[in-house]
Parts: structure tokens; C-alpha cells; sequence
């Protein structure tokens, strides 16, 4: 069995070294294994400092999460590959057996398109010394709470095959999500089929927003990247369904593509370029909740979620009128 892990890096000299590290004592078995950092578009020694670490190394110029998946999946990854890891350079695996493990979920498992690991801030996984704006953002949720059906982008498994049916559009700021939809759906011309995803009982560690600033900043990328994947399955399902995964591998081709659909289809009356719902969705969920809101702490907590989502949907809305929504890492 041959396991290639793609490690996606993009400015990551800080913590390349420790990364490699860790994953060279990873317990992988009797599997064939290989590790690819991809350090795309950095201008740091990110590649240096892999390679010294004793990893191999792909120095690709052009960043980009979508565009460094294609590259790794179709041309980096070895043709006869069984599995690809997907791995974010900057998490910590606690366990010396997760990646295996991880490989052996798919294994157990043949009808699986992606095996997830369940992903968990480190504020949460390392509570001690936290101070109030710490444990503000640890309670606004220490895990991906539908991660065995989403797809967790900064660690996850699949069949190279079933990989390998895939293209995703460059310069996408929510990539997992966009691909999530097509591997439910075989490129949309399939009804959703949630038994293609699933997560065991791997875990790892990323590195939380450490303050409320840059909290909001990575708010806003996840709705800019969920507007702009709305738009895009829109423009996929207005194809022939035969037509639809050829259209984005040609896509995969052009950079600009992804600009062109924002502007064809965005901004729309009366949302603008983000639907309404991104504002009120947290609210709503609240006000279901009549017998927590009808408290001093759910009131707080419904004039501060909203507080929160409002500057994040205003901001959002800014960056997509002013064209730098998509491009995200």
C-alpha cells in the first residue's frame, strides 16, 4: 500500500522543522510512504527548512490552496499512489499512530471518498494559563461539531482514484467545503450521498485565533468562501451534468476563471455579494432556544453573537465589492 502525504505550506519557516519531524516518527506500518511538503508560494525558507528536516520538497511559485491541491493530487503525488494525506503544515498530531490509523479507516471502510481526523484548537486541547479572551474564544466551539460529514481541510485521507476525479477552480478561500460538495455529489450530478465521508477516532491539534480581531479576519474567509461557493455551484449545475467535471478541470487551468463567475453572478439583489442567512443564522438558532435565552447569559450572548456576525457580514461584504474575496489562502 503506498501513501503519499501532501503537506501544505505557505510561509511556514517558523514550524516546518517540527512538523517533518513529527510526521518522519509517525508509526505508518508496513506502508509504502512518501511526504511531499508543498511550499507554494513562499517567501520565507520554508523549502529549505523542510528539506533539512528530511523531507522532500515540491518549491511551487504560485500559492494558493485550491491551485497547490491540483498540483499535488494530478501531477506531484506518485501515479500509483493508493492513498493521499492531506495535511496543513502548521497542526500537531498527539498521537505517534494517527496517520495509520487514518489510512486504516479507509481501508475498513471501501465505499469512503475521505477519512477525516477530528480537528480540535489548542486552547481547548491545552486549557492551563488561558486568560479571559482566550476562553472567550475556546467557547465559541473547540471542534468542527459536523466533522465525520464535512471535510476538514487541515488533515484528512482519500483514495488517490477517487482524488484524482477531482478539480477545484484557483484562488478558492473555502476549499474543503467546495470539495465536500463535489465528492458528496460526483460533481453535482448526483443526489448528496453522506455515507462518502466519514471520521474514526483521530484527532489533531491546530493553532486557534489567539485574539478577536483575527477571529473576525478568519470569519470572513469562510463567508466570502461559502458565498462564492454558492455561486459556483450555481454556474456548475447550469451545465450538461456530463459536461460538469471537464468544465473544472479546464477551470483548474485558468486563474482567472473564479473571477469571472464572481462577477457574472455577484452581487445579486437584494443579498449583495453574501446571502442574508450568514447574518442570522447564529441568531435564529438562539431564539429556538427560548429557555436558554430567556436568561442573562443568553441574552449576552445573543446581542454579542449578532454584534459579531454583523461586523463580519459588513466586512465580508466590503471585500467582495472591492474584488479581493477570492484568492484567499
Amino acid at each position: 500500500m503506498k501513501v503519499d502525504i501532501g503537506v501544505f505550506a505557505h510561509n511556514e519557516a517558523a514550524g516546518i522543522g517540527g512538523m517533518v519531524a513529527g510526521l518522519l516518527t509517525q508509526d505508518m506500518g508496513a506502508f509504502d510512504v512518501r511526504i511531499l511538503v508543498l511550499a507554494n508560494g513562499c517567501t520565507d525558507r520554508t523549502a529549505d527548512l523542510a528539506r533539512a528536516a528530511g523531507a522532500e520538497v515540491a518549491d511551487l511559485p504560485d500559492g494558493g490552496k485550491s491551485r497547490t491541491w491540483n498540483r499535488f493530487v494530478h501531477d506531484l503525488s506518485r501515479a500509483d499512489a493508493d492513498i493521499l494525506i492531506f495535511a496543513d503544515a502548521d497542526i500537531a498530531l498527539p498521537e505517534a499512530d494517527a496517520l495509520r490509523r487514518l489510512v486504516e479507516g479507509l481501508q475498513a471502510q471501501p465505499g469512503l471518498h475521505v477519512m477525516n481526523s477530528r480537528p480540535v484548537k489548542d486552547i481547548v486541547a491545552r486549557p492551563d494559563g488561558l486568560g479571559w479572551q482566550d476562553r472567550l474564544i475556546a467557547m465559541a466551539g473547540g471542534t468542527l461539531d459536523d466533522w465525520r460529514k464535512a471535510i476538514c481541510g487541515q488533515l484528512y485521507a482519500m483514495p488517490a482514484a477517487r482524488a484524482r476525479a477531482h478539480w477545484m477552480p484557483v484562488g478558492l478561500p473555502v476549499e474543503d467545503g467546495f470539495l465536500r460538495a463535489m465528492v458528496l455529489t460526483d460533481t453535482l450530478t448526483v443526489p448528496e450521498d453522506l455515507s462518502r465521508i466519514d471520521g474514526g477516532d483521530i484527532w489533531h491539534i491546530y493553532e486557534s485565533e489567539r485574539s478577536i480581531p483575527a477571529l473576525i479576519r478568519h470569519q470572513v474567509r469562510i463567508v466570502i468562501g461559502s458565498a462564492i461557493n454558492m455561486a459556483l455551484f450555481e454556474t456548475i449545475r447550469a451545465l450538461p451534468a456530463p459536461a460538469r467535471a471537464g468544465a473544472l478541470q479546464q477551470a483548474a487551468a485558468q486563474p482567472g476563471w473564479l473571477g469571472d463567475v464572481i462577477r457574472a453572478r455577484l452581487p445579486r439583489w437584494p443579498d449583495g455579494y453574501v446571502p442574508l442567512h450568514f447574518l442570522t443564522k447564529r441568531s435564529q438558532n438562539l431564539l429556538r432556544d427560548r429557555a436558554r435565552l430567556l436568561t442573562p447569559k443568553g441574552i449576552l450572548l445573543l446581542c454579542a453573537g449578532f454584534g459579531f456576525d454583523l461586523i463580519v457580514y459588513v466586512m465580508a461584504q466590503i471585500r467582495m465589492a472591492r474584488g479581493t474575496g477570492a484568492g484567499h489562502w
